[in-house]
């Protein structure tokens, strides 16, 4: 017996459609591949579903429960679209794939703590106004502190986000570097900028660039601040001095969240002895407030080789180190019920 065709207008009401079908209509089209059995024409506000009258039903009833989701929690994600459309969402919780997101980057990527420590560093953020987190190239220590910045901006908890990094050349001199202050410094900062366009649009990044929403400068433009309402990543600071590192932590005003990042393993300095990262670490390991992670090669999440070259090098600086050189370790405070 054939089923019934019917052609259904559904109606999206309360909700930014933009956001529903996702950039260049990313979720509108996973909906239609998940939904193979009916045709979808989407119209503004409008959806029309041609098909069996029961496909047709089971679509509506997928896609109020989706309409649902995205009012509860504010977000769409292609794993929430997939859930919505197979499984189904539960009213009780957030679906499991949504577990571990610190944020909801582009095109509905989801942006999550991946490794043991980047979970560790949110969970600390929760209770602790500065952070640390210091370990080798590759491991997102950088990257979870700017999903975390991004994070507190869209859910209004911070007024601003502002990323600073010494102005230390890796090997090159800055004077001799064509263009004014920005576009010298530009260079330095990329990596900041790359992982903040993972996170925002390019259209709403550019008008935070421009209102001052989102400030990305050199260190030495922090002198004299009082950054209040603001969630504040100092970069690379394994390259400041102790009178810098000092400078920068007393800029922290009311309402702020600062993180610090570093590799103590990749110091610029004239003399890596001149490094205050490592000090600053020791000096205010105690307060309450502030918290501290360790990364390490489990972390890297870049390429694998990532992982060996930098087991590698520090064997190799390991047998280069004289015998009698003193020994630098971080004394690793554990939080109570916590053997990871």
């Amino acid at each position: 017996m054939t089923q019934e065709s019917i052609n259904k207008e559904i109606i999206i009401e309360g909700v930014d459609t933009r956001e529903l079908y996702g950039a260049q209509d990313v979720y509108l089209e996973q909906m239609r591949a998940l939904s193979p059995t009916v045709k979808i024409v989407a119209r503004g506000s409008s959806l029309k579903v041609l098909g069996a009258k029961r496909e047709v039903m089971a679509f509506e009833r997928k896609m109020n429960s989706l309409v649902e989701y995205y009012v509860k929690y504010g977000h769409i994600s292609k794993e929430v679209v997939s859930q919505a459309f197979s499984t189904g969402l539960s009213d009780a919780a957030e679906p499991v794939a949504e577990r571990d997101t610190i944020v909801y980057g582009n095109n509905g990527n989801i942006i999550r703590a991946r490794t043991v420590n980047q979970r560790r560093l949110v969970e600390l953020y929760e209770h602790n106004d500065l952070l640390f987190a210091v370990g080798p190239a590759g491991s997102g220590k950088t990257y979870t502190a700017i999903a975390l910045a991004v994070k507190a901006l869209k859910e209004r908890e911070v007024r601003r986000v502002i990323l600073t990094r010494p102005a230390v050349e890796a090997g090159e001199k800055l004077g001799f570097l064509p263009g004014d202050m920005k576009e010298k410094l530009d260079p330095y900062l990329q990596p900041l900028y790359d992982a903040l366009n993972d996170m925002i649009p390019a259209a709403k990044l550019q008008k935070y660039l421009e209102d001052g929403t989102v400030q990305i400068a050199p260190l030495a433009y922090m002198r004299g601040r009082t950054l209040d309402n603001a969630f504040v990543i100092l970069d690379e600071a394994q390259n400041t001095t102790r009178s810098q590192i000092k400078m920068f932590l007393t800029r922290m005003g009311r309402n702020a969240k600062f993180i610090v990042t570093g590799d103590v393993t990749q110091i610029d300095l004239p003399r890596k002895s001149d490094s205050g990262l490592m000090g600053a670490m020791a000096t205010l390991r105690d307060i309450e407030g502030i918290g501290m992670v360790e990364f390490d090669k489990r972390d890297i999440v870049r390429h694998h080789l990532v992982k060996y070259i930098v087991e590698a090098f520090d064997k190799a600086a390991e047998q280069a180190m004289p015998h009698d050189a003193p020994v630098v370790r971080l004394r690793h405070k554990r939080d109570e019920g916590n053997d990871e």
